[in-house]
């Protein structure tokens, strides 16, 4: 995959309004452990997931009620595509009702170089009307086109997720195998 085609902001594919699902919760209620890609410090949660479903978004525009069931992908072959969603959990409102989340993504080749390292983007600013304590997709993500030439083996995935108004950063680590 080419370089500067490696990182497709999701932010073309989502609105910045994001459409909540409730809980940061398994299908039976248990709270989320913390793992390289769910991180919880204090009440704020964020967590990334790796999928080959091209209809990710038709799944998360339910309502919220409706838990989405996403299917995790960890490999990809030549000419296939995986959409790496983040999510956040209780972000916390500014004075104003207004969210201020921030990120940094970065995709590594399996030789250690860099696909794409994007920092700082607004991957979850926005006035927030509904609990924020439901689940919130955010803005941002990957979209990865597994492209002829592409190296096979590992690529990672990091992405750092901050909470300015509470001052919280949680750094989210994935992987995927290209064969």
């Amino acid at each position: 995959m080419k370089s500067v085609r490696a990182l497709a902001l999701l932010a073309m594919l989502m609105p910045l309004t994001a459409l909540a699902q409730p809980g940061a919760r398994d299908a039976q209620g248990n709270l989320l452990p913390d793992t390289l890609s769910t991180q919880t410090v204090g009440d704020f949660s964020a967590s990334i997931l790796i999928t080959a479903d091209p209809n990710w978004q038709q799944k998360w525009e339910t309502p919220p009620d409706v838990a989405p069931q996403f299917e995790p992908a960890t490999e990809v072959k030549e000419g296939g595509d995986l959409y790496i969603l983040s999510f956040v959990v209780n972000p916390k409102l500014d004075d104003k009702g207004m969210t201020n989340v921030r990120c940094d993504v970065r995709l590594t080749r399996p030789d250690g170089s860099l696909s794409g390292d994007e920092h700082d983007l607004p991957c979850f600013v926005t006035p927030l009307e509904m609990d924020p304590r439901l689940v919130y997709l955010t803005s941002i993500g990957v979209k990865f086109t597994a492209e002829a030439g592409d190296p096979k083996g590992t690529w990672k995935v990091a992405i750092t997720v901050r909470d300015n108004n509470r001052n919280v950063t949680l750094p989210l680590q994935s992987s995927f195998e290209m064969r």
